[in-house]
């Protein structure tokens, strides 16, 4: 398999990366947490904050691993902490205007030496008001969506360009591996690449193996540059597919139309979760379907932030971004989504990629080179 370099097209000022404008609405939101629990600084440690809140800069080394930065915010303004041995790039590179640097040895501790920058010593912790920084990034400003679309339009350009070269006699590993390729080629870092062949079609969460495709395959993808993750699943197939595959993929498409239309403005997650089972038993899977896989939820710069549960309450916002991702049996959709004013956008669309319309809106059908 061989599959063509492609270029990004350059985003312009007010999109890139950094930008004050939008990093002074976050600061804002930020401090307005901290008015309303009553504390003057919060200490940032996770990467899903770290990248929020710096507006895509990279903290991180190994994608299992820890973020190498933390980040106080205070009423004096924004100190970032790393290791001494990431320094040299992270300022180079990676700091915005504005932030402070300071360093820890590389056997330091990272989370205490930020802690004690705070004129307390005792910030407020993440985990103390996870909700309060979720509600935070829900909706996001110009360049994040200016960003993501690009993003969500080079994952589904791979997808389009990986599995149309693909073969019955294509690995599992040799189509994940391309797709690697493809993700990182354009800048981003493949968070999750999964893989079924026809011989593993039963395992929704598939990592691949040497197995051959054989005569249907399905991939996903979950990208991440600049922070944001751009999610999505595509079918692949070598034969016209059996009568029972092309109705169960008709209905779970049916299944994300009703998912679609219950993501408004002013409706709760949860209400939303309700939905998505009634749904599933609408169109012919069952009621316990739901219970066979996570169903997605909002996304942004986590995969899923959170994944929906009938216990999330979050209130859905205007630009906020989802990755809905209904399944059943040798059946799933994918696809990341934008929430707008005139209703909800596909991101990760490519115009090659073959479609049908669904209550009035284009979705993936499955490939057949």
């Amino acid at each position: 398999m061989t599959t063509p370099t492609q270029f990004t097209p350059a985003l312009t000022a007010d999109a890139a990366p950094g930008n004050v404008a939008d990093r002074a609405v976050k600061r804002q939101r930020v401090l307005d947490i901290m008015d309303a629990a009553g504390r003057d600084s919060l200490l940032l440690t996770s990467n899903t904050a770290l990248t929020w809140y710096l507006d895509g800069s990279r903290v991180h080394i190994s994608l299992a691993g820890d973020p190498i930065a933390a980040l106080l915010v205070d009423r004096s303004g924004d100190h970032l902490v790393t290791f001494n041995n990431e320094a040299g790039r992270i300022a180079a590179e990676e700091l915005p205007d504005g932030v402070s640097l300071d360093t820890v040895p590389w056997n330091g501790q990272l989370h205490a030496v930020a802690a004690g920058l705070a004129v307390d010593g005792d910030p407020l912790v993440e985990a103390a008001v996870a909700a309060e920084l979720r509600a935070a990034r829900q909706q996001l400003l110009p360049g994040e969506r200016a960003r993501y679309a690009q993003l969500s339009a080079d994952a589904a350009a791979a997808m389009t360009d990986v599995l149309t070269a693909a073969t019955p006699e294509t690995t599992e590993f040799q189509l994940v591996s391309e797709l690697a390729a493809r993700i990182v080629s354009v800048g981003a870092e493949p968070l999750v690449l999964l893989c079924n062949g026809a011989s593993r079609s039963d395992f929704r969460h598939p990592l691949a193996t040497h197995s051959p495709l054989g005569r249907r395959a399905m991939a996903v993808v979950c990208a991440r540059r600049n922070g944001l993750v751009a999610n999505v699943t595509r079918w692949v197939a070598f034969d016209a597919g059996a009568p029972q595959e092309l109705d169960a993929e008709a209905r779970i498409a049916a299944v994300e139309a009703d998912i679609f239309r219950a993501t408004v403005p002013g409706a709760r997650l949860n209400e939303v979760f309700t939905e998505i089972k009634r749904a599933y038993a609408r169109h012919g899977f069952g009621e316990d379907q739901w219970t066979l896989h996570h169903q997605g939820g909002p996304a942004g710069y986590a995969g899923r932030d959170p994944r929906v549960t009938a216990e999330v309450t979050d209130t859905i916002v205007l630009n906020q971004p989802f990755t809905w991702n209904p399944s059943g049996p040798g059946v799933k959709i994918e696809d990341t989504v934008l929430l707008t004013d005139s209703g909800l956008r596909v991101l990760t669309t490519d115009d090659r990629w073959p479609s049908t319309h669904v209550d009035g809106r284009r979705r993936p059908l499955t490939l057949r080179p």
